[in-house]
């Protein structure tokens, strides 16, 4: 059977990392989170319903992200229970995050924030990819991931659903409890979601973590560091330097 070069899961052009597509791949997502951030004032401003509407169009064009990969997968016969199940991390927090989404639950949103942005962020930058531009798993793969974040920092910027350190603590353990479930089915299918049983063969942030099994140890340091210093620069410091100068407005009034 014949594929489209853009569809054809045994493509031989390579993704090659920081190439121009990867650059100009990140630089766009990177542009729409600044617009989020810029008109998210504006966003909140919007009719409850409006903003309802814009939280199910997502939800759904994110379970579609998932939806059509899996179409593909049997499309090009590629399809494997070893490999092509949601269970990796990001997977999960693409369709978890869609549920928040639906939701807006504020238990889902502490376990997701930091977890899935920082997990989304190192797949952008370090992509487990086997295809390049402009080929349909390359676009898949940026946008699902693009999506997670932008969900995230939509319910946390625009929906009000601010973090604290028990997010940082929910996030911790929605990730262990996910490998841990997770680790279950790869000893039962032989499989290696989540890279619990061994590295990816692309290079990797897990490269510099040590062999297996310390690599899984080192992903727990490094984890816990990313989500306290998410919290502590994003979050915490602007929230203090906010209050502060509402004191100081306060006092000279």
């Amino acid at each position: 059977m014949g594929f489209p070069q853009w569809l054809d899961p045994y493509d031989e052009e390579p993704f090659i990392m920081f190439s121009n597509p990867h650059l100009w791949a990140m630089g766009s997502i990177a542009m729409v989170i600044i617009l989020l951030f810029l008109f998210r004032n504006g966003l909140r401003a919007w009719p409850e319903r409006s903003r309802r509407v814009m939280r199910i169009a997502l939800a759904i064009f994110m379970l579609g992200c998932e939806v059509v990969l899996q179409f593909w997968y049997v499309y090009g016969g590629v399809w494997s229970v070893r490999t092509s199940l949601p269970l990796e991390l990001c997977s999960l927090s693409l369709l978890l995050s869609a549920v928040l989404l639906l939701t807006r639950s504020r238990l889902l949103h502490s376990a997701l924030l930091f977890a899935g942005i920082a997990g989304a962020l190192m797949a952008i930058v370090t992509p487990n990819l086997g295809y390049a531009y402009p080929h349909f798993r390359f676009i898949q793969f940026f946008t699902a991931h693009a999506c997670i974040i932008l969900a995230l920092l939509y319910m946390t910027w625009v929906e009000q659903l601010r973090p604290s350190w028990r997010s940082v603590a929910g996030s911790m353990i929605f990730v262990n409890v996910a490998a841990l479930v997770v680790y279950i089915v790869d000893v039962l299918l032989e499989a290696n979601y989540m890279f619990l049983r061994h590295k990816p063969e692309t290079a990797s942030v897990l490269d510099m973590l040590g062999p297996y099994p310390l690599y899984i140890l080192g992903e727990e340091v490094l984890a816990l560091v990313m989500f306290s210093l998410m919290y502590v620069l994003f979050f915490s410091i602007p929230e203090r330097l906010k209050n502060r100068v509402k004191k100081e407005r306060s006092s000279s009034v």
